[in-house]
């Protein structure tokens, strides 16, 4: 029977022994769905995807060091690749998705309806997204290498905060965008709400894994969620494959910008505003008519 063995001095990596059958599952399932969107995302040549493909790479990675650390939980690589990769890979995945809402705003022709100037839109997002990375990156490297888990827990959990933030800010951004577009109801482009659709779902998945990270990291060590790995999988794990598995519904292989300065060169001619009721009605032989 496989037992948890002690790292140094009698420090125990892992709370529990890790299951090889569930790791292994998820690796499978996560080398499957980066494969599918690489393929979509070379074909159609939309290289804004290669964070996520970076981010999809990671969470296989990480659940195959999970998925051989079972009889190796007293070695530090497979602990520390594996928690790392996991923590960090949902970053990737939200810049991918950052770019995707720039580029359906530039395809519309609809940069004046972003609250937000979209020659910065993408850059905000991304950045405060790296910003996330890094400190989450750092925590988790200053809890395998110091001597003070706090610390990195402490670390891990400002970058969770930085990204929660972040994401809050991208979804209202996006809701207004969706809101204003609406009234417009571009005919040409009647698909483009399903990819508004996809972009909500995706966001609110890493939104529910970031807020479980959170309150995992606040419990600490000896809270329920890190002594549990069951909650590892339910919550992060399968959400996070619940992101890929969207994405690769609603792939935005057909996103293609107009034109990239930021002007809106076809808002007019695509887009066609109620007109107000006062211009709508005219008179003709003293009868209104529209």
């Amino acid at each position: 029977m496989t037992e948890l063995k002690p790292y140094k001095g009698g420090y125990y990596l892992w709370l529990y022994v890790p299951s090889t059958p569930a790791a292994a599952l998820f690796t499978a399932l996560f080398a499957l769905g980066t494969a599918y969107i690489s393929w979509r995302m070379f074909k159609t040549r939309t290289w804004f995807c290669t964070a996520f493909i970076i981010g999809g790479i990671l969470e296989l990675v990480g659940y195959a060091a999970r998925a051989v650390a079972r009889d190796k939980t007293e070695r530090l690589m497979p602990y520390v690749i594996q928690s790392t990769f996991i923590l960090v890979a949902p970053a990737l995945f939200a810049a991918s998705i950052y770019m995707i809402l720039g580029r359906l705003i530039r395809t519309l022709g609809a940069t004046s309806l972003s609250i937000i100037p979209v020659k910065w839109l993408t850059k905000i997002f991304v950045c405060g997204d790296i910003a996330a990375f890094v400190i989450q990156a750092s925590g988790a490297g200053v809890m395998v290498t110091s001597d003070s888990m706090n610390t990195g827990e402490n670390i891990i959990l400002g970058g969770l905060l930085v990204q929660i933030v972040i994401f809050g800010l991208f979804a209202v951004t996006s809701a207004i965008f969706h809101v204003r577009a609406r009234r417009y109801r571009p005919q040409s482009y009647l698909e483009w709400e399903k990819t508004m659709i996809m972009l909500y779902v995706v966001s609110a998945l890493i939104m529910l894994r970031s807020i479980f990270r959170v309150i995992e990291y606040i419990m600490g060590s000896d809270g329920y969620l890190l002594k549990n790995e069951w909650t590892l999988y339910i919550f992060d794990a399968l959400l996070m494959f619940g992101v890929v598995v969207m994405l690769g519904w609603r792939y935005p292989g057909d996103l293609n910008p107009a034109k990239d300065d930021g002007l809106d060169v076809t808002l007019e001619s695509t887009m066609t505003p109620p007109l107000p009721e006062h211009v709508n009605k005219r008179t003709s032989g003293g009868n209104p008519i529209c």
